[in-house]
């Protein structure tokens, strides 16, 4: 007889390639000491100092009540609410923002909005490796869709055809992890057609989590466009982690589309707090949310990021590697050398280079580089990929 909660169990089994993963890579590094790791998306070169600024001068508490207990602050979730009516062409009202300790927040509010025990979501495949884990601690299922082969487009008939009478979530991750991919305004809309027939045909609404912390970190002019602005029953998940390169900063937001019919709107509105708290406060602490005007305007050096960007893919390329294009986030995806993304990852950390392998995602043949490298550590790491696709090509 187990101890621990059966759904417990399920969240470590759907986690466990990524922590079998993490460990082994922290094992590897300290018995070959990273030249070049990129792995995940944290930061190696030191913060942004107007970043820093903002949370030393906002920790200075001000009056009494500086560090009391927060919630929705009105300042801050009306200042989101603007920034996202300009940004997404969608009139947000205060009401509509919950403030959250990240995107993880952000999601794990929205399950507990909106999924019953037994409830599926459909996520895409490859996709971010964290909704398994929580949909499971939600006691709700991880239903997988792969993406199109070759474009990592939203295959629609396979999303069609995963649909149940238990759907209720379809995640909708753009700019995608971890391919870089952004969904046309004609997708979604396709995708919007698709979901309202089909919660017509199962007698229940489906709605779509507009997971998007990395909507800001776009290439070459592309635009974008919220599923929200075409699908009205969208909840969207942000963070700054990303934007600023501090996933450490545990700061985001959950916006309820504004456009929903207005009993289901207020509803979860007024669900708000109530869920926030069911969550454990989930709230960010009080010095973010007072710096929120000034990290609402910073951002890492977009066009460093596009020339890192550019110069690993055309090497790549040049040396053989069946790469995607990225039009956002900080990820290059592509085909390891063989075909075999373990044994190629094994390989270049003997050179103390470090990328994620595909088995993350459930995509054995590929693998992910982050991007967050800095210049030096691209050109340190490059030999390296030349001669792994020498060797395994």
């Amino acid at each position: 007889m187990s101890t621990a909660a059966a759904r417990a169990h399920a969240a470590a089994q759907s986690i466990s390639k990524v922590e079998t993963f993490f460990m082994a890579h922290q094992a590897a590094v300290s018995q070959t000491p990273a030249v070049a790791d990129f792995t995940f998306g944290n930061p190696h070169e030191m913060a942004l100092p107007p970043l820093v600024q903002a949370i030393k001068a906002r920790a200075e508490p001000q009056d009494v009540n500086w560090y009391a207990y927060k919630s929705n602050e009105s300042e801050a979730c009306a200042l989101l609410a603007n920034v996202l009516s300009d940004e997404l062409g969608l009139p947000y009202e205060e009401e509509d923002i919950a403030l959250t300790k990240g995107a993880f927040g952000a999601i794990k509010m929205a399950f507990t909005m909106l999924l019953e025990a037994g409830d599926e979501c459909i996520v895409p495949l490859p996709g971010w490796f964290c909704y398994g884990s929580m949909l499971a601690a939600a006691g709700a299922s991880e239903v997988q869709v792969p993406l199109a082969s070759e474009s990592f487009d939203l295959d629609l008939t396979a999303i069609a055809g995963a649909i149940t009478p238990k759907t209720r979530i379809v995640v909708v991750n753009t700019p995608h992890n971890p391919t870089g991919r952004i969904y046309s305004r004609a997708e979604l809309e396709a995708l919007a057609e698709l979901l309202n027939a089909k919660s017509r045909e199962i007698g229940r609404r489906i709605w779509i989590l507009s997971d998007e912390p990395y909507r800001r970190i776009r290439f070459d002019g592309v635009g974008f466009t919220s599923p929200a602005a075409v699908y009205p029953h969208t909840l969207i998940d942000y963070s700054y982690g990303k934007i600023l390169l501090a996933p450490g900063l545990r700061l985001g937001y959950l916006a309820i589309t504004p456009t929903l019919p207005e009993a289901e709107r207020n509803e979860l509105r007024e669900l708000r707090f109530a869920v926030q708290m069911a969550d454990g406060w989930n709230v960010p602490d009080a010095p973010l949310i007072y710096a929120l005007p000034d990290l609402e305007t910073l951002s890492i050096d977009l066009g460093a990021l596009a020339r890192r960007r550019d110069h690993m893919l055309g090497a790549l390329s040049d040396w053989g590697y069946r790469m995607t294009r990225p039009e956002g986030t900080f990820y290059l995806w592509g085909r390891a050398p063989g075909g075999d993304s373990q044994t190629f990852a094994e390989t270049l950390a003997q050179s103390g280079i470090y990328v994620m392998p595909g088995t993350i995602f459930d995509r054995p043949t590929d693998f992910r580089i982050c991007l967050t490298a800095t210049d030096a550590m691209i050109a340190a790491a490059l030999p390296a990929f030349r001669a792994a696709a020498e060797v395994r090509g």
